[in-house]
């Protein structure tokens, strides 16, 4: 199975699932040159969302710990530690900041 995120050019396969470890992101470079943060949750789902930090610029949220506040999965930044809902990009703790999120899927391998 791999993990495909939708991008302008179509489905963009990112990595193997097995290569996903739940409650950890990884980074991927999409062919625009930004970067997505891919991540499952410890049920098995994936997500992706924009790679920056909104906050800072810098391209860490793969790096954040996934967690959930009232049902919903976030992902918290490493660095000033503000939370991103992982299904809609909007900033837990800042309701005027959002990252853009990927729709994503797996698919059998052939």
């Amino acid at each position: 199975m791999t993990v495909e995120l939708r991008v302008a050019e179509g489905w963009l396969t990112v990595c193997e699932l097995s290569s996903l470890v739940p409650g950890r992101g990884v980074a991927a470079l999409l062919p625009d040159g930004s970067q997505a943060a891919v991540f499952l949750d410890r049920s098995g789902r994936p997500y992706a969302i924009n790679n920056q930090d909104p906050f800072t610029g810098a391209h860490v949220l793969s790096r954040g710990l996934v967690g959930r506040a009232a049902g919903r999965p976030f992902v918290a930044s490493p660095l000033l530690k503000q939370r991103f809902d992982l299904e809609s990009g909007r900033c837990l703790d800042d309701e005027e900041v959002t990252v853009r999120t990927y729709p994503v899927r797996t698919a059998a391998t052939s």
